[in-house]
C-alpha cells in the first residue's frame, strides 16, 4: 500500500457501538471466513475490536482487498478484446489493380 492510500490520521480508539462503556482498538487479528467447502484464515488482519464486549469491525480496505484475491478470477489473465486496425491516414490508399 502506498502512503495516499490510507488516511494521513487513524484514531487509536473510539467508542464501541455495541456496548456503551467500550473502547474500539485498532488491532491485528487471525481473520477467518469460509470458500465453499474450505475455511480460510489470514494471520495479522485489521480489526477494530471492543475491549468489553469483543465485538469486531474489519478494515474495509483490507476486506476489499482480501476479496479480490480470494475471488475465482484472481491470477487469470484478463482477454484482450481484438480490435480491428484503422488504416493509417498517412499512408495511401492502395486500391485493386483495374483491367480495362
Amino acid at each position: 500500500m502506498n502512503e495516499t492510500s490510507r488516511p494521513l490520521f487513524v484514531p487509536e480508539t473510539s467508542p464501541c457501538n455495541e456496548c456503551p462503556a467500550g473502547v474500539m482498538h485498532l488491532r491485528h487479528i487471525t481473520y477467518f471466513t469460509w470458500l465453499g467447502q474450505e475455511l480460510i484464515t489470514v494471520p495479522n488482519f485489521p480489526a477494530w475490536v471492543c475491549d468489553m464486549c469483543g465485538k469486531r469491525e474489519y478494515d474495509e480496505q483490507a476486506i476489499s482487498w482480501l476479496t479480490m484475491l480470494l475471488s475465482p478470477n484472481a491470477g487469470k489473465p484478463t482477454r484482450r478484446v481484438q480490435r480491428t486496425r484503422r488504416p493509417d491516414p498517412r499512408t495511401p490508399n492502395i486500391s485493386q489493380p483495374s483491367f480495362d
